[in-house]
């Protein structure tokens, strides 16, 4: 009896455990489950928030949430107000909340006084409208109002798009809008173009920050005998030559020169310069461009040239970026790699050997021209700050520091999945260069030269921005 008594206490125990353990892994499976807060929109007379809505929403905890306003006529947006730590921009009728607790926000809305107009103004990445400020202002007809830009670090002003009518310079970081309607306007930015690594077929060359040079791999035509270059700011590499430029503007070149290509004494006033495979291009303060080399397919034909930021030299071909983010391009457009008409919101041009890479605002990629080693697969690329291109393969400068490269592999000139903290990369023939932050160079690639021997540089660094 004892025994069949004992027997019911422990099922009785163990029915009891069960139910207590499914219990607690029920309010256990309910604590884990996503933190839920609610979002109230309301907005002032005078306009509506039209995205997500007005009203209360529920999202969960670190959704972020795209925030439209829209105004009615006769007013205009003026901000946000209320639990308003986590909106991106309270001045801005187009903007983000991160939802991390309940909020409750208001729009709010102006009236436009008789006889003034609104100006909105906004920026993209790298910068910022310090003059008169960012957001919507209003303005008597026909106030000329200053504009003043200020780039980031490793950035630069572009230009204005938007409302310019009456912008009297939309390529000019500092200039003057005249108030005569309701304008939205934005200064675009671009990353810094300040090339102090350069790659050519076989070489590598390297800016010091005490303006010396530095150079390693194929020497047969004298490409690396830099060693007494002074005041030099920027570099590029073409196929056997160096090009240098100094901080005065001129320029100075060695290397292999049948076709003219290092002919460039006589170069002044230049603040960018570009090697091809046998040519050389140079970039003037007055955003025209001179060109001297081999010119077979008319690649230094750029004489019409204006209003250019940057020059690309590829293999038989020479790109040119415009103040307006629109490209040009002449030469050899053999598998089309001159066709970039329809380009635009374009912040830097390359070009290899065969192909044209160009680097958009908004971070991602466009490319023509030769694709048989999948270098123009690039497509999927976003959050890019630079471009490179090699002979036959392209690469990619992400804003975190890491890489990415599509082409032709067969020397492991790709293979940079593993680099952190490059700001700025080369490529060259079938190599790939990359300078860290803190001034060392890292290679990869063909290296029958010792074109990627540059593991000992040190102090690699940019010394004046002239952009």
């Amino acid at each position: 009896m004892k025994t069949m008594l004992t027997s019911k206490k422990h099922r009785y125990f163990e029915r009891i455990t069960i139910f207590l353990v499914v219990l607690f892994l029920m309010t256990g499976m309910v604590g884990c489950g996503p933190t839920h807060y609610n979002l109230t929109i309301s907005s002032t007379e005078g306009g509506d928030v039209i995205t997500p809505g007005e009203g209360t929403f529920s999202y969960n905890e670190g959704t972020v949430i795209d925030l439209i306003a829209e105004a009615e006529a006769g007013y205009y947006f003026g901000n946000w107000t209320g639990d308003a730590s986590t909106i991106g921009n309270l001045n801005y009728a187009t903007t983000t909340i991160a939802v991390n607790d309940h909020y409750s926000i208001t729009a709010n809305f102006q009236q436009i006084p008789p006889g003034q107009f609104s100006l909105t103004i906004r920026s993209t990445t790298g910068g910022a409208v310090t003059t008169p400020g960012e957001g919507t202002l209003t303005y008597d007809e026909g106030t000329v109002v200053s504009l003043v830009t200020e780039a980031e670090e490793s950035y630069r002003f572009i230009n204005w798009t938007g409302d310019v009518g009456t912008i009297v310079n939309i390529n000019a970081a500092i200039t003057t809008i005249t108030m005569n309607d309701h304008y939205s306007i934005t200064a675009n930015f671009g990353p810094e173009y300040n090339p102090v690594v350069a790659a050519g077929w076989a070489h590598t060359v390297g800016v010091k920050s005490n303006d010396r040079v530095m150079a390693v791999g194929d020497n047969d035509w004298g490409q690396c005998d830099v060693g007494d270059w002074v005041d030099i700011n920027r570099v590029t590499a073409g196929y056997y030559h160096t090009v240098g430029l100094k901080s005065d503007g001129s320029v100075v070149a060695v290397g292999w020169n049948d076709y003219g290509q290092c002919d460039v004494g006589d170069w002044v006033d230049i603040n960018q310069v570009a090697a091809g495979y046998y040519h050389t291009v140079g970039l003037k303060s007055d955003g025209t461009v001179v060109a001297v080399g081999s010119n077979d397919y008319g690649q230094c034909n750029v004489g019409n040239w204006t209003d250019i930021i940057q020059v690309a030299a590829g293999g038989v071909h020479t790109v040119g970026l415009k103040s307006d983010g629109t490209v040009v391009a002449l030469g050899d457009d053999t598998y089309g790699r001159c066709e970039v008409d329809g380009w635009e919101q374009i912040v830097q041009v390359a070009a290899g050997g065969h192909h044209t890479v160009g680097l958009k605002s908004d971070g991602t990629v466009v490319t023509v021209g030769l694709d048989d080693d999948g270098q123009c697969n690039v497509g999927s690329w976003t959050d890019i700050t630079q471009v490179a291109t090699g002979g036959y393969h392209t690469v990619g400068a992400k804003s975190d520091g890491t890489m990415v490269a599509v082409g032709d592999n067969d020397f492991g000139q790709c293979d940079t999945g593993g680099w952190t903290d490059v700001n700025q990369v080369a490529a060259g023939g079938h190599h790939t260069v990359g300078l860290k932050s803190d001034g060392t160079v890292v290679a990869v690639g063909w290296n029958d030269y010792g074109q990627c021997d540059v593991g000992s540089w040190t102090d690699i660094t940019p010394t004046v921005l002239l952009y």
